[in-house]
């Protein structure tokens, strides 16, 4: 995630949405790099693109704070 994002007119930060992922759904070289994980979280925008996988949901708050965007959680 180091690509920047412009804040709103209203300042408030843009939104980036976190859901978890089973390991099995995903890619064989990202399962790996998981190693004995079943779940992670996904980082989306509001387009709904992959922005990171991280290993906990709290990670994934964390990672948005850190880059000006504001996480919500996605069922």
């Amino acid at each position: 995630m180091e690509t920047a994002y412009e804040l709103n007119s209203a300042g408030e930060r843009p939104i980036v949405y976190v859901r978890p992922v089973k390991v099995a759904d995903l890619p064989e070289d990202i399962r790996t790099q998981a190693g004995d994980l079943t779940e992670i979280y996904a980082v989306h925008d509001e387009d709904g693109e992959r922005l990171a996988l991280v290993r906990d949901r709290k990670m994934a708050f964390i990672l948005a704070n850190q880059n000006e965007l504001a996480a919500v959680n996605v069922h």
